[in-house]
């Protein structure tokens, strides 16, 4: 007789939980600052008991890096930046130019979730020296998922072809850099579509042949 796989309804509960302590979280910490939120905060904004949090993250610096992992991602699941799947729909795209347009939206995506914090990590990693230590030296993520762009682009029909890998990388991450993004959305008052047209019309014009319109 065929088995049907009943869904995990404790599994499912925990997810949630996770969730919502990491959006209560996230919500404090941009409000008023990584070092002046205390878990019990936290718990009361989640609806959860302290000890909860406690289980689960073990405490605020294992927290405020899934607040930071979790706004890259959009979501809890553990799955890495190249291997999303609006990542590598861009990277298999027919053109570079298709390949730049969806690079730009989803990193605009990324970026409007992510921006806010960034300062907030600045600051938790001053004040507290194991906060940078849960994010070791080597190569920038952010980079790395730029260069695998690059590659795909420049191979691309309709991508310069005087433009590198390295080049196409570089200028990828640096203007597609959180840093620029608040520079003109929160310092300039740019809405993010307006960003994203920018940065893909600026890009194309490093990057690509013909007109810079942008496909979205």
């Amino acid at each position: 007789m065929d088995t049907v796989k009943r869904p995990d309804k404790r599994a499912e509960r925990s997810r949630r939980t996770r969730e919502k302590v990491i959006q209560a979280a996230r919500e404090l910490f941009v409000a008023q600052g990584y070092g002046a939120t205390s878990l019990q905060e936290v718990a009361d904004r989640a609806g959860v008991a302290v000890q909860t949090v406690y289980f689960v993250f073990g405490n605020k610096r294992t927290l405020f890096k899934d607040v930071v992992d979790t706004s890259i991602a959009g979501d809890t699941e553990p799955v890495a930046t190249m291997d999303r799947e609006w990542f590598r729909a861009a990277c298999a795209a027919p053109t570079a130019a298709d390949l730049l347009g969806a690079l730009v939206r989803g990193t605009g995506e990324i970026l409007g979730r992510v921006a806010p914090i960034m300062p907030l990590i600045a600051s938790a990693a001053a004040t507290d020296p194991q906060i940078a230590a849960q994010w070791p030296d080597g190569p920038d993520p952010r980079y790395t998922v730029h260069h695998a762009a690059a590659q795909a682009l420049v191979g691309k029909p309709g991508a310069r072809r005087d433009v590198s890998v390295a080049m196409a990388a570089d200028l990828l991450f640096c203007l597609l850099s959180p840093q620029l993004y608040l520079l003109f959305v929160q310092d300039r008052g740019w809405s993010r579509d307006r960003w994203e047209e920018w940065a893909y019309a600026t890009l194309a014009a490093q990057l690509c042949t013909g007109p810079a319109v942008p496909p979205f």
